[in-house]
Parts: structure tokens; sequence; C-alpha cells
């Protein structure tokens, strides 16, 4: 209950103070720019000038809160990297170089290349299909509403989840995780599936999927439902089948927007960290760049040299990215 209680104060508060920081703005700039009582060439200066400085003062607050929280930890990452495991020691490209001598980090690599392959495209595919699927069918939006709600989950929450589903009990005991029950169903043994290398990540992968097919399919039905009626019936009337229509016509219709989706995914696994600290912590060959950032960053009394280091390798892998597809999604919506 206290807990309750303060998040609700807390959101109170927040909500005062933006309307505190609304009005009393805005009453500080009318009186420094006053536009009323005055001729009429100094009354509309003094409205041009205010109406130039108003959008800014509604903007302050996000753009001090992205100088704090994501261009000054930019820097910062930079200058630890280049520093010992305090900080304080210059050592050059050091840290650079023991990273990519080192066995984990390639590991790491490794795993979110198999990332990077299999998460994007399985959930842009299937969240394709379901898309098309569900724009033909009655009961269509009920069908996206439960797809769609693993968005509603956070990744640790996710990775709860499906803990239940890989669950792992010895031999000749009762199953608990669904796999396992099914598996022992049919006569077979139980596995513990987070623990077998390399098939691990797909299990753990499984779980994004699950989350980001609903974010593909919101995203692409609506592309589709913006195709021309008239170009699917003169295919229909050209005698096009369904998977012509869908293959020939439609996806080229909308492919800018499958990019968009597939990047926006891409940059979230290039970022995947929850679900592997959640589901296995790294262990069993399952690390990625994220979750062994953290481990040097913050465990084992912190390395801050080479927790930056891993943490600038993600940064200059995810910004070409973004820029795309910030240019992309731009020039789908006419650069407005």
């Amino acid at each position: 209950m206290q807990q309750l209680v303060f998040a609700i104060g807390t959101m109170i508060a927040g909500v005062l103070a933006c309307a505190f920081y609304f009005f009393a703005t805005n009453w500080i700039l009318d009186r420094i720019f006053p536009s009323k009582g005055l001729s009429g060439a100094k009354a509309s200066q003094n409205l041009r000038t205010t109406n130039a400085i108003r959008p800014w003062l509604f903007m302050l607050p996000a753009l001090l809160a992205l100088a704090i929280y994501l261009v000054y930890p930019v820097f910062e990452s930079v200058r630890l990297s280049l520093h010992d495991r305090a900080g304080q020691t210059f050592v050059g490209p050091g840290n650079f170089v023991w990273m990519f001598g080192d066995g984990e980090f390639r590991q790491s690599i490794f795993n979110n290349f198999l990332w990077l392959l299999v998460v994007p495209a399985l959930s842009t595919f299937f969240g394709l299909v379901i898309a098309a699927l569900t724009d033909r069918i009655w009961w269509g939006n009920i069908a996206k509403t439960l797809i769609f709600m693993p968005m509603a989950i956070s990744f640790v929450g996710a990775a709860v989840i499906w803990k239940f589903v890989y669950d792992y009990r010895a031999e000749g005991s009762e199953q608990i995780g669904i796999l396992n029950a099914i598996v022992t169903w049919f006569g077979g043994a139980p596995e513990a599936w987070i623990t077998l290398p390399f098939w691990n990540n797909f299990f753990l992968m499984v779980i994004l999927i699950w989350i980001q097919t609903g974010f593909a399919m919101v995203i692409l039905s609506a592309a589709l439902r913006g195709i021309p009626e008239e170009t699917l019936e003169a295919a229909v009337i050209d005698g096009a089948n369904g998977l012509q229509i869908f293959f020939k016509i439609m996806i080229p219709q909308i492919w800018g927007t499958i990019a968009v989706v597939w990047t926006t995914i891409t940059i979230l696994v290039l970022k995947v960290f929850d679900i592997v600290l959640a589901m296995t912590n790294g262990q069993w060959q399952t690390q990625v760049l994220a979750n062994l950032m953290f481990d040097w960053m913050f465990r084992g009394g912190g390395d801050f040299g080479r927790g930056a280091a891993i943490a600038v390798v993600i940064m200059v892998l995810v910004v070409p990215i973004m820029i795309w597809n910030i240019r992309n999604a731009m020039r789908e919506t006419g650069g407005h």
C-alpha cells in the first residue's frame, strides 16, 4: 500500500509540476514581451517574438532530459572506454584490444548475430501473415488483440512466463514445464532446454518473437489497409489468385513499411538484455553484448573501462541502423 500511495503521489506531483511549468513560463514570457496595451507595430513584434520562443519553452524539459540522459552518457561512455577500470588512468585503445581478443566477447557477437538473423525476420514474417489473415475473418480484431497482448508485458515478465514453459524437473518427477510435459506425454525424456548450448539461444529468441509479432502485426495491418481497393480488384479481374495478390501486389506496395518494422526490431535485438538476464544470465553460451556490458560495468567490483568499451560497440552497431530507419520512415510519410 505504501508503494501504491507513493506511486500515485509521484504521478500527481509530476502532473502538477508540468502544469505549473506551463503556466509559469507562459506568464513570464507574456510579461517580458507584452502584446496588450501597446501600439500596433510593437504589439505585433512582441507577438511574433513570443510565438517563436513559446515552442522552445515547451521542448526545454525534454531537451534537458535528452542532454542529461542521452547526450552526456554517450560522451562519458567514450571517455570511460579509453580509461582503466576506475575511469581515471588513460589506457587508449587498450580496452578495445582486450575486447576483440576476449572469447566471451566473440561469443556475444556470434549470439547477437544469430538473434539478428532470426528475430527480426520471423517477427516481421509472422506479423505480416497474421495481419493479412486476420483482415479476412470476422473475429480478426479479437485475434489481433490476443496477439498484441504480449506487447503489454515487460521483457522480464515475459521471461518469467516462459520459464514455466521451459521448466525442467528430473526424469520421473512431475513436469510443470509445458514443453517437458508434452515431451514426456509422448514418451520422451525431459530436457533442461535453456542449458543446451547453441539451441538455447533459439529458445530465448522465441520469447522476443512472441512479444514483437504483435508490434509487427499492428503496423503492417495498417499498411495493408492503405493499399487501394482498386489495385486489388484489378488483380482479381486479371485472374490473380490469393498468393499472387499477396506476394506480387500487396508486399511490393508496403515494402517500405516492412523495412521500417524490420529495422526497428533489429535495433531492439542489438540491445537485447532483459530476457537473457532473467532466463540464463548469459550462462550456457547465451551471452549477448548488452548483458556482457552489464557484467563488466557493475559486477565483480566493476570495470568501467571495459564495460564502456562494449557499450561503445553496441552504439556503433545501433546508430547507423537507427539513422537509416528514421530516414526511411520520413520517406514513407513524405518527409512530414
